[in-house]
C-alpha cells in the first residue's frame, strides 16, 4: 500500500452531482478525476471553455464518468448562478461544491497595484462568496436534506504570510467563511469543511508563483520534515472522504495535509536541524562541563 494509491471503495460517491471550481486543471483536475473514478457525476468550471472542454473529455475517457464544462467567472454572481442553473438542467441536483478557484502571485506587497489585490481577492474570496451564498440558497430553498461545501485554503490562511498578502488575507476569509456556515447552516443539512495543503506542485501555479529557476532555488521539499511534497492523489483521497457519506460527522473542520511544513516553521528553535551530529556533541560536552563546576 502506498500513499499514491486510491482511498475509497469505487462506489463511495455513486449517486453524487459535484460541482468543482477550477476544476479544468491542477489539482482540480486531479480531484474531479478521483471523484468519476469513485461514481461522481462532476461539473467544471472555469473562465477557460476551451480548456474545459479538453479535460472533460479526457477524463470521460479515462474513467467512464459524466463530467460537464460550465464557463464560469466566480467574480460575478449572475455567472454562478447560471452555472448553478445549468448543472440542475444536466443533473437534476448538486451535492456538493468544492471552491477550488484561486488566484496567486508572488510580490512584494508595496509593488502591487490596488487592481492586483482586488484580482486574488476577488477570484479566492469573493468567488467562494459568490458560489457558497448561490449553491446554499438554492438548498435552503429546495430543502434539500443534505448538502456539502468543501473549500480548498492553506495553511498560511491561519499565521498569514510575507509577498503573497492578498491570498493570505482572501484564504483567512473563506476560513472563516467555513467555520461560520459549519454552524449556522448544519440545521440545514449542509456541512462546511476546508482542507489546507502543503506543496503540491501543479504546472501552471508553480510556474506563476517560482518563474524560471526559482523553483529549484527554493526547493520547497527541504521545508517539509517528511522530505517531499505532496503527491495529486493524497489530496483526492481527502477530498474525497471529506465529500463522502462516511464524513458525515465532520463539520466546520479545516484539515491540514502539508507534511508538517507549517508546524515546522512555526517552531521556534526547528532550525536546528542544520545542526550536524558532531557539533551536538560538543555542545552536550560544554553542558555537561558547565553543571560540574
Amino acid at each position: 500500500m502506498s500513499y499514491t494509491d486510491k482511498m475509497l471503495r469505487d462506489d463511495a460517491l455513486k449517486g453524487k452531482v459535484i460541482v468543482v471550481t477550477g476544476g479544468g486543471s491542477g489539482l482540480g483536475k486531479a480531484m474531479t478525476k478521483y471523484f468519476l473514478e469513485l461514481g461522481a457525476q462532476v461539473a467544471i468550471t472555469s473562465r477557460d471553455l476551451d480548456k474545459l472542454k479538453t479535460t472533460a473529455a479526457e477524463l470521460e475517457s479515462q474513467t467512464g464518468g459524466n463530467c460537464l464544462p460550465l464557463q464560469c467567472d466566480v467574480r460575478h454572481y449572475e455567472e454562478v448562478e447560471n452555472m448553478l442553473q445549468e448543472t440542475l438542467k444536466v443533473f437534476g441536483k448538486v451535492d456538493v461544491l468544492l471552491n477550488n478557484a484561486a488566484g496567486n502571485f508572488i510580490s512584494p506587497t508595496e509593488r502591487l497595484s490596488a487592481n492586483a489585490f482586488d484580482t486574488v481577492i476577488d477570484i479566492v474570496l469573493k468567488g467562494s462568496k459568490n458560489c457558497t451564498l448561490a449553491f446554499g440558497k438554492h438548498w435552503i430553498d429546495t430543502k434539500q436534506t443534505s448538502a456539502t461545501i468543501l473549500n480548498i485554503v492553506t495553511t498560511y490562511a491561519w499565521t498569514g504570510s510575507a509577498y503573497v498578502v492578498p491570498s493570505a488575507t482572501a484564504k483567512a476569509g473563506v476560513l472563516a467563511m467555513t467555520r461560520s456556515l459549519a454552524v449556522e447552516w448544519a440545521k440545514y443539512g449542509i456541512r462546511s469543511n476546508a482542507i489546507a495543503p502543503g506543496p503540491f506542485p501543479t504546472k501552471g501555479a508553480w510556474d506563476r508563483l517560482l518563474p524560471g529557476d526559482l523553483s529549484e532555488k527554493f526547493d520547497m521539499a527541504k521545508k517539509v520534515p517528511l522530505k517531499r511534497v505532496g503527491d495529486h492523489q493524497e489530496l483526492a483521497n481527502l477530498a474525497a472522504y471529506l465529500v463522502s457519506d462516511f464524513s458525515s460527522y465532520i463539520n466546520g473542520d479545516v484539515i491540514t495535509i502539508d507534511g508538517g511544513e507549517w508546524l515546522k516553521g512555526a517552531g521556534q528553535f526547528n532550525l536546528l536541524e542544520a545542526i550536524p551530529e558532531e557539533l551536538w556533541d560538543q555542545l552536550e560536552m560544554m553542558i555537561k562541563a558547565k553543571k560540574n563546576k
